[in-house]
Order: structure tokens, then sequence, then C-alpha cells
């Protein structure tokens, strides 16, 4: 690989942070200003989401891949792109940005930099709508990192935009950001006891994906200079 793994492992962290400091900043702004509406808020949140992931899938994915997702790390490792050696490297980085951006993202409106949430989300309804924002956010980037690499980052930005939309959960699908989200008690919070369940939903989407994608794709090969999956 061109950077060694003390730069891929930074940007992993750099990348997670921001990501997560726009989705709960950009929650806490969207509640203050929709008077109330949270359709607003919602709204206000999912575009920026999508804004800033694809801003650091083209900033960062040169250097890392730009995962920012332990899910992604390893459908990448399970692919034979990134060493497997690497992916609780790769897992525990995400984690520890995705954290220190929710830190940053309260700091910045003034309230404590960690505090539990409150936000219950639970039940068969969203661990099914966890379960398939992984599935296709998983299957989205298996397939397009092959066939049309140069498009990923707009692509999953236009997915999660739209996930937000389509799923109950408003589309986690990621365990280092589920994590995070426990920390603060905020418009994009998740109560800490609802993040297992999602958790598991999201591997469970995330498994199924590597599996059908996996199988749609097995005859089509990596590009010559393989990019790794971006997001």
């Amino acid at each position: 690989m061109k950077y060694d793994l003390s730069r891929r492992l930074t940007a992993e962290l750099l990348g997670t942070a921001f990501l997560l400091a726009t989705v709960v900043g950009s929650g806490i702004m969207g509640e203050r200003l929709a008077a109330g509406s949270v359709a607003i808020a919602l709204l206000a949140n999912a575009a920026a989401t999508a804004a800033i992931l694809y801003v650091l899938i083209e900033w960062f994915g040169p250097i890392s891949g730009a995962h920012f997702n332990p899910l992604v790390s390893a459908a990448i490792a399970y692919r034979g792109e990134l060493p497997w050696r690497h992916l609780s490297s790769y897992a525990a980085v995400q984690a520890l940005g995705a954290i220190l951006g929710v830190a940053v993202a309260n700091l910045m409106f003034d309230l404590p930099p960690f505090s539990l949430s409150e936000h219950v989300r639970t039940g068969p309804s969203q661990w099914l709508a966890e379960f398939v924002a992984a599935f296709g956010l998983l299957g989205l980037i298996w397939t397009c990192s092959r066939t049309k690499p140069s498009a990923v980052a707009s692509l999953v930005a236009a997915y999660i935009a739209a996930a937000y939309w389509f799923t109950s959960s408003t589309s986690f699908a990621n365990p280092a950001v589920t994590l995070a989200r426990s920390f603060t008690n905020t418009f994009s919070g998740i109560r800490l006891l609802d993040v297992p369940a999602f958790i598991a939903a999201q591997a469970a989407g995330a498994a199924c994906a590597v599996g059908v994608f996996g199988w749609l794709m097995r005859d089509i090969k990596a590009p010559d200079a393989p990019l790794e999956a971006r997001a």
C-alpha cells in the first residue's frame, strides 16, 4: 500500500471524527433552528451528513480507503484488500475518532463533551431498518468499488441521504457511529441500552450483503489499482 499503517490509521481517525462532528453538530444546529419541526431538523441533518461523506471520501480515500466503518473494513479485509492483521487497528481508531468527534460537536455548542443519550431507539422495526441500511451500504460499496470506483463518494453520500428518510432508524449502518452517538443527549443520540441490538442488526445486514454481492460480483476483477471501499 502507498501509505504506511500509521498514516492510514490517522486518516481513519480524523475522517471518522469529522463525520461524527458533522452528524451530531448538524443535528444540534438543525434542532435549534427548526422551531420544533423534526422534519426540518432531520432534513438538515441528512443533508450535512451526505455532504461531509462526499468530502471525506474524496479527502481521505486515497490515503486509507476512507472506510470510517468497522463493517466496511471487515468486508474489505474479507475481499483481500486489507490485511486481516490491520482490521482491529482500523476498528479501534474508527471508534476512537467517532467518540472524539461527538465530544468536539458537543463542545462547539456549549454542551458537556459527553452525556449519555436518553433517545430511545429500539424495536423490531428499527432493527430491520438497520439491517436494510447496512445491507444496502455494504452492497453498494462492494459492487461500485469494483465497477465505478470514481463514483463511490457520490453514491455513498446519496445513499446515506436517502436512507436517513426511508429507514425508521435514520440509517446508522455503522457500529462505531452507533456507539459514539450514545454519548450525546442531543437530536442524533441513541440510548446506550439500545446500541447492542443496532450493532447486531448492522452486522447481520453487512454479512448478508457480502454473501449476496460477493456472489453477484464473483467474476468481476478488481481495477488494476484496487481502491479500498470508501465509506
